[in-house]
């Protein structure tokens, strides 16, 4: 990770899935990493099951959640974000500390593991876990996620309506998803996580779709505006 602190989305959307990469690759990530405080973001597709969106924002601090630039923009939506969120799905979204990370660097191989919250002493067994974990060869990186409160309700959120409310995580990458199924198997069985007090909620693998960072947003003039009139002459992105 980039800094200390993230914010993370699951979602799944109801149609036109590539529409919704489109926006988000040719408005969205652009708007988003012209915050001030905003650092890195990536997108990630799940292999199989639900939620198909894990998207990490790397940001500044989770004060982020408040600032005034951040929620100009999620009171102003575009044209495209307004039809967009209108698509989205059981959403979960939090901003986050990164209370743990060891190795670095993103793989393009993802495993995302949410669990309720846990006592002082499961969370250092998992933190040990995942240093050992990013040290397999093919691994990239492994962090472990705590959330803090959650965000206020902007126009953004409305329109989607009230999202679930942010849980931890275990986020490991690798750029050989068959180390990374290895890792996983010898590191985070269910009966080691029991034993240590760990209850996952959610278990899938992701694939990364599409990343940039603000260094590359602010060399980058942003894309033109595209209308429903000029998206729709390819016909659905299917």
């Amino acid at each position: 990770m980039m800094t200390d602190a993230v914010m993370v989305i699951y979602c799944d959307v109801s149609s036109d899935a590539a529409d919704h990469d489109d926006w988000h690759t040719h408005e969205h990530m652009h708007e988003r990493l012209s915050i001030p405080g905003f650092r890195r973001g990536t997108r990630w597709t799940r292999a199989s099951g639900s939620p198909r969106y894990m998207i990490v924002y790397e940001v500044d601090g989770v004060e982020m959640a408040n600032s005034p630039d951040y929620l100009t923009r999620l009171n102003h939506p575009s044209a495209w974000t307004t039809s967009t969120m209108a698509r989205l799905r059981d959403m979960s979204r939090g901003f986050c500390h990164v209370v743990a990370s060891a190795g670095y660097g993103l793989g393009h191989a993802a495993l995302s593991m949410r669990f309720t919250h846990a006592a002082p002493e499961s969370r250092e067994w998992l933190a040990a876990e995942a240093a050992r974990m990013a040290s397999w060869r093919g691994m990239a990186s492994v962090s472990v996620l705590e959330p803090v409160a959650p965000a206020p309700m902007t126009k953004e959120q409305a329109l989607r309506g009230r999202d679930s409310l942010m849980t931890c995580a275990l986020l490991a990458t690798a750029h050989d998803s068959e180390a990374l199924a290895r890792a996983c198997e010898h590191h985070l069985t269910p009966e080691s996580l029991a034993r240590h007090g760990i209850s996952p909620i959610d278990r899938g693998t992701y694939q990364l779709g599409f990343t940039a960072t603000a260094a590359e947003v602010a060399r980058t003039a942003a894309n033109p505006t595209l209308t429903a009139a000029e998206r729709a002459i390819a016909g659905p992105r299917a």
